[in-house]
């Protein structure tokens, strides 16, 4: 009987700490992808601005950022 409930303790011990791990890897990587998402947005913010106040420069920061036509 000691042996079972020791069994569960080990168990519940290692699951506890395996979904810590999990957890703390899945909140990482949800992070890093909100943090991608807001630097997307302002730089859309930011070439939309550009795009109305200056079409020629945004044309050309278009032009640096995708590459020349072939």
């Amino acid at each position: 009987m000691i042996r079972t409930v020791l069994g569960f303790s080990v168990f519940a011990v290692v699951g506890v700490l395996a979904m810590k791990l999990l957890f703390s890897v899945l909140g990482g990587v949800l992070s890093l992808i909100g943090t991608i998402l807001v630097w997307a947005f302002w730089g859309f913010i930011f070439y939309l601005i550009l795009k109305v106040v200056a079409p020629d420069t945004a044309s050309r920061v278009k032009e640096v950022i995708t590459g020349r036509p072939v």
